[in-house]
């Protein structure tokens, strides 16, 4: 029986990809560990291998086609004896076809109702009797259907004054059921913002009775409205922006953050690598020193190498460092694994790879999903300082800034030294702020006496 190849779920968080390429075309003979198709996921484009023997009989999903769900078919193999006519594809089901709309049959009006209405004759009666006229029929409209309710909207002020606030401020009320009446405006000419709104929803200011829901984003109508309505050109999300987008959000809302800054000296360090490199002819970045110092100080210091859950911290057993690599279309976290069991040369030689890799999207899914730590380095980018967004479920993030002489003080005088600066993001429901102080001074030392590094 022929047998259908469905589109596999790459990652855990994957639910949609996008088939970018065959590598087989229908006739070809597939066996298990040949490369079937390159498959763009929430991560990566990654390569779909084969599981089983035949021939490609039928390929039902081109490539180049967006947008396919984990688990439709999109191919199928054909066994031993078997041929075309025996692929019996059953076709997704169709949405069926909206039913056309009743004529609606408009009630006949009401017939108009009418009653005497007595009428004055002019003065001394219109015959000179003085007598009333006879009644003149006058037609009586039928009642309005009632309105349906209306919805609630914001109470008036109670000094009756007009409500004056922006578009986005409104919206942002309108979401969290806000009543703008009770809100006093800090804009322009008592105007109520954004900046108001929030700070109502932090206090807990909100309509009688109402629950806030959580905040929605804004669609792209609402985006080009508060932009003026100026010309623009719209870039579609890839899957890995989309997935970027969604789990950095959830981060900021959801883990609080706080920031440790730390200033290391380089030179002890930048000696040490120029004599291996020139010794032993590798080629090590200071960034594998920062990767091995950090996993060290992670040993010593556990309570950074942890996650959050609502039943307990989980500290992890493994100290598993993933390393922020720039793409074209985002970015992904390569995972040195067991990094505090690793010399420098070794973890040198596994970021060449690892990051080669990456930006071909060849890496397989356990070396990018996971990881216990995360560390981000800009420096070759000139940037001095910089805070970054942790990767939940990870406790921590080390953001890297540049190596340069900046002046120090030293023995009562000024000196003139390799600084490099390091911040710490750290979740607050794992660790506190004396335990990331800790982190960073352990982390601090072994940056600035390297020998530590190297056995």
């Amino acid at each position: 029986m022929p047998t259908q190849i469905l589109m596999p779920a790459l990652s855990p968080t994957m639910t949609e990809g996008n088939l970018a390429k065959w590598h087989k075309k229908e006739g070809d003979a597939v066996k298990p560990g040949d490369i079937l198709a390159e498959i763009e996921t929430d991560k990566a484009t990654m390569e779909f291998e084969a599981v089983d023997e035949g021939t490609l009989g039928r390929i039902l999903v081109p490539e180049g086609t967006q947008h396919v769900q984990v688990n439709q078919p999109i191919a199928v193999i054909l066994g031993e004896g078997e041929s075309a006519a025996d692929i019996k594809v059953t076709p997704a089901a169709k949405p069926a076809a909206p039913s056309p709309p009743k004529p609606q049959v408009k009630p006949a009006a009401p017939a108009p109702v009418f009653t005497p209405t007595p009428t004055l004759p002019p003065r001394g009666g219109g015959d000179g009797s003085g007598a009333l006229a006879a009644p003149t029929p006058r037609p009586i409209a039928p009642a309005p259907a009632p309105r349906p309710a209306a919805a609630p909207v914001a109470q008036p002020r109670a000094d009756g004054a007009r409500i004056f606030a922006s578009p986005l401020a409104r919206r942002l009320a309108r979401n969290a059921r806000l009543d703008l009446g009770i809100l006093r405006g800090t804009g322009p000419h008592g105007r109520i913002v954004k900046a108001d709104i929030e700070a109502a929803i932090a206090s807990g200011s909100r309509a009688p009775g109402a629950v806030a829901p959580a905040a929605s984003p804004l669609g792209k109508d609402d985006v080009i409205a508060l932009a003026g309505n100026i010309p623009y050109t719209a870039i579609p999300l890839t899957p890995m922006r989309r997935i970027i987008a969604k789990r950095m959000s959830e981060s900021m809302a959801r883990a609080p953050h706080f920031f440790l800054t730390v200033d290391c000296e380089l030179d002890a360090l930048l000696r040490a690598r120029k004599d291996i490199n020139e010794t032993l002819g590798q080629k090590i970045s200071v960034n594998d020193f920062v990767i091995r110092a950090a996993a060290l100080a992670l040993r010593q210091m556990p309570v950074a190498n942890a996650s959050y859950t609502d039943d307990a911290i989980l500290r992890w057993n493994e100290i598993d460092v993933a390393v922020a690599v720039a793409l074209d279309d985002g970015l992904i976290t390569p995972i040195i694994k067991n990094a505090d069991h690793k010399r420098v040369p070794q973890i040198a030689a596994e970021m060449r790879d690892l990051g080669l890799r990456a930006r071909q999207g060849k890496l397989k899914l356990a070396e990018f999903q996971g990881g216990t730590f995360s560390i981000s380095n800009l420096g070759m980018y000139g940037i001095r300082e910089f805070t970054a967004v942790i990767n939940p479920p990870q406790g921590c993030i080390l953001a890297i800034g540049v190596g340069e002489e900046r002046p120090v003080a030293r023995n009562g005088g000024l000196a003139v030294a390799t600084v490099m600066t390091c911040t710490l993001a750290c979740d607050h429901r794992v660790l506190n702020g004396a335990e990331g102080a800790q982190w960073l001074e352990v982390f601090k030392k072994l940056i600035e006496a390297p020998a530590a590094l190297l056995v």
